[in-house]
């Protein structure tokens, strides 16, 4: 593997301490600084401080567990998180990926494969912040709340200006209705979540009108919805 350049941190949340030896040991023979935290509770602190490139976090953590952990994370930042999760059932791992999570290994996994991982996500990554304040040709105004295609101005309700906004927030991530409605309503809990779903056509057909391979908001069966510009619209 070619190694990672030195400013790649590493935040690796892990209780273990045989497996965050590994870890951080493995890590730093790739190129990768590394900073080893074993309690649930000091990560959002330390993510503030630190800005890490990447976090590798684990499920089952004294203080705070990494469920809750990455939705206190996902509050303020969008820095990327793999999970680590002993837990091999269906259920815990969309848990992971709904709360806000990237990607997640199983123990006990290999750690070329965590590597491999991080290397993909954050080139990933890097590639959604070299589009240099424009995603995908897509640009936002925060301060006028519009969003553009190219130059074409978007005729978004404030609420669709919201939502489309959480989805290029993200580019290839699932976002499941219920966190879409969470960014764009307030009192949400008295809207059904498949109002969402209203929302996302008349987005796809604003958009639609001026670009012309489609809106880029694709549906993911079960889940809810994401940002792909290197996939065909599918139908909700």
């Amino acid at each position: 593997m070619t190694p990672a350049p030195p400013q790649r941190r590493i935040l690796v949340v892990e209780d273990d301490p045989r497996i965050a030896d590994m870890l951080d040991n493995y890590l730093k023979a790739h190129g990768f600084a590394t900073l080893l935290l074993a309690n649930g509770l000091q990560v959002a602190p330390e993510i503030r401080r630190m800005e890490p490139s990447l976090v590798l976090l684990d499920i089952m953590l004294p203080g705070l567990d990494g469920v809750e952990v990455c939705r206190e994370v996902r509050a303020f930042s969008s820095v990327p998180i793999i999970m680590v999760t002993a837990r091999v059932d269906e259920i815990d791992r969309l848990i992971g990926l709904e709360v806000g999570a990237d990607d997640y290994v199983c123990k006990p996994f290999s750690p070329r494969e965590v590597v491999a991982r991080i290397q993909a996500l954050l080139r990933r990554a890097e590639g959604r912040l070299q589009t240099g304040g424009a995603t995908h040709g897509f640009r936002v105004d925060d301060s006028a709340q519009r969003v553009a295609w190219q130059d074409h101005w978007l005729p978004l309700t404030p609420l669709e200006f919201r939502l489309l906004k959480k989805l290029l927030s993200r580019p290839g991530h699932v976002f499941s209705r219920n966190a879409l409605l969470e960014s764009v309503y307030d009192g949400f809990r008295d809207t059904t979540d498949r109002a969402v779903d209203s929302h996302i056509k008349n987005l796809r057909r604003k958009i639609g009108k001026v670009r012309a391979e489609g809106s880029a908001i694709t549906s993911v069966y079960g889940m809810g919805y994401r940002f792909d510009p290197d996939l065909p619209d599918a139908n909700p």
